[in-house]
């Protein structure tokens, strides 16, 4: 009786691995969507990204040099005022736009090599990249125009930098899971920071508060990046009552508790 031999099979074929550079390719196609569609249908695009903080110091300037002799610091007031402004606009302009990464993006989080991660990390490293451009536009346009002999600390410099960015990716992503589960905190979110601009520093120096208030002032991590910032840029300010750890311990919580709340219920959030 004969006997059939099961056909012989080729060699296994090698499983085929997981696409590489998945993560780098979602991040990069997303933040090539938000240039196109945040800066490149406005007139001027990334010009106005200039235009506005420009604006900002050069009214601030001007109105204050009519009150005031000279700034909290030195002599020169858009130096001053653009040391404050700037740093406290990294940190708004990015938690903000951090905080609704997940809305902007919900179209493409429907297709599984889009995650939420990469949302956040696309929006932030974007709009982090051109805000620090439009700062070292701006600080050396003052220090070119103004012809002003600094000795910069980049150390401090580079601290004030982190600081601010730490506290805006770890607001930025709080707010990002509060925003979408609880949209009435969004609105709670916007009268509490209203008062921001005004508590920062941003117009003087912790050194020129009354002590009763300096305490709670301080208890505003972002004060802290700009006076880390002034002390940077003025080469006599010890910013003595900086705590470089504080701003990064409240990132730090912030940022750990919001990737576990979107990690639990970002499907949820996804799909509403």
């Amino acid at each position: 009786m004969a006997t059939t031999s099961a056909p012989r099979r080729g060699p296994a074929r090698p499983q085929r691995p997981a696409r590489r550079w998945r993560f780098f390719r979602s991040v990069g196609a997303l933040m090539l969507r938000e240039m196109s569609t945040t800066y490149g249908r406005s007139p001027g695009g990334y010009l106005w990204a200039l235009i506005e903080p420009i604006g900002a110091i050069a009214l601030l300037s001007f109105v204050f040099s009519f009150v005031l002799r000279s700034p909290g610091l030195g002599n020169n007031f858009p130096l001053f005022y653009a040391t404050g402004y700037l740093t406290f606009q990294l940190y708004i302009s990015l938690s903000g736009l951090v905080a609704a990464a997940i809305r902007y993006s919900r179209a493409f989080l429907a297709y599984p090599a889009v995650t939420f991660t990469d949302a956040l990390v696309a929006r932030f490293v974007l709009n982090a990249m051109t805000n620090l451009l439009v700062m070292v536009i701006v600080l050396g346009g003052i220090v070119w125009l103004y012809d002003l002999n600094l000795i910069l600390r980049w150390p401090a410099i580079f601290g004030a930098i982190g600081m601010t960015l730490s506290l805006a990716i770890g607001v930025g992503t709080m707010n990002c899971f509060l925003f979408t589960r609880f949209p009435v905190w969004q609105r709670v979110w916007g009268i509490l920071n209203r008062p921001m601009f005004l508590i920062s520093g941003v117009f003087f120096i912790p050194e020129m508060v009354p002590a009763q208030f300096r305490e709670w002032m301080m208890l505003n991590p972002v004060a802290h990046g700009v006076s880390e910032m002034r002390r940077g840029f003025y080469a006599t300010y010890d910013a003595v009552y900086v705590v470089p750890s504080y701003p990064c311990l409240v990132a730090l919580v912030l940022t750990l508790f919001g990737l576990l709340f979107l990690l639990r219920y970002h499907k949820d959030i996804a799909l509403r």
